[in-house]
């Protein structure tokens, strides 16, 4: 790859934060190096866009040429212009046999509202998911009944036993299909979004809507949900820490890992930014 202008698509959770959720100052400085060059800066996260925010504040990343992709690619938003550039939904009777689907299965499900993470009950699972994304739930016994407006995204999470999660996909897996797409972007969540919808989606999109050719691009993972992002992009890069499956759609593994700048690494190696760690 060349230095012309560029852009890095990169996965928050497992890539471009720690453990502790936290950016580390080599991340920080390499992004901003890149920015300072004039390349883009997306971050791609399955997060909603509330809980994206806080991390793009942070990061400075409020500037021209830096983009969110929220809801593993179904909300894509200008973090400079703070306006949404796309939006897939889920429809409403798709969420209501996900809810029932999950429920019978002793499943914790979640979806979202623009600023909120939805339940029906406060439970173990929304307890852990909001300690770590900071997005405040709202409890609603008759949340289905109660949307304003279809969602995004639909989130089941089971933090102890991947395989329950694997058998409910299996079993919804002749009804999703032509519906939405459902994979894993944890061992432990399992997102669910309208077909077709995903973070290699909305690599396309972006490119489109900026004109970048996609040889022009670089991604960054670690999850399941990140292989379509690796498999869109120029150049798709696993984390050293990311799962095997997505090291098989790799064309670049870092050596560092996500609590040591695995993405500082990946700037400064094809983005044409050195700077001393």
């Amino acid at each position: 790859m060349n230095h012309l202008q560029k852009i890095l698509f990169t996965d928050l959770d497992g890539t471009l934060l720690d453990d502790n959720k936290k950016i580390t100052p080599e991340n920080s400085a390499a992004i901003a190096g890149a920015l300072s060059k004039g390349h883009k800066i997306v971050v791609s996260t399955g997060r909603p866009l509330a809980g994206a925010l806080p991390v793009i504040q942070s990061l400075g990343l409020e500037q021209k040429g830096c983009y969110a992709i929220t809801y593993n690619g179904g909300l894509i938003y200008d973090c400079y212009q703070k306006e949404t550039l796309y939006k897939k939904t889920l429809s409403r009777s798709y969420v209501e046999y996900i809810f029932q689907e999950a429920g019978k299965r002793g499943l914790h499900c979640q979806t979202y509202s623009s600023g909120h993470v939805l339940s029906k009950a406060f439970t173990t699972e929304l307890e852990d998911y909001v300690s770590h994304t900071l997005v405040p739930p709202k409890i609603d016994p008759d949340l289905l009944q109660n949307l304003d407006e279809d969602p995004v995204k639909i989130l089941v999470i089971e933090l102890t036993n991947t395989e329950k999660l694997l058998t409910y996909r299996r079993e919804i897996s002749g009804w999703a299909k032509g519906k939405i797409s459902v994979f894993f972007s944890s061992p432990y969540y399992l997102e669910h979004v309208a077909e077709g919808i995903s973070k290699g989606s909305a690599v396309r999109f972006l490119c489109r809507y900026l004109q970048i050719p996609l040889a022009q691009t670089i991604a960054v993972g670690d999850a399941e949900n990140d292989i379509p992002m690796l498999a869109a992009a120029g150049l798709g890069a696993a984390m050293c820490n990311g799962t095997e499956e997505v090291k098989k759609h790799a064309g670049y593994i870092t050596t560092a890992d996500n609590n040591h700048s695995g993405v500082a690494e990946i700037i400064t190696k094809f983005m044409g930014c050195p700077f001393s760690f």
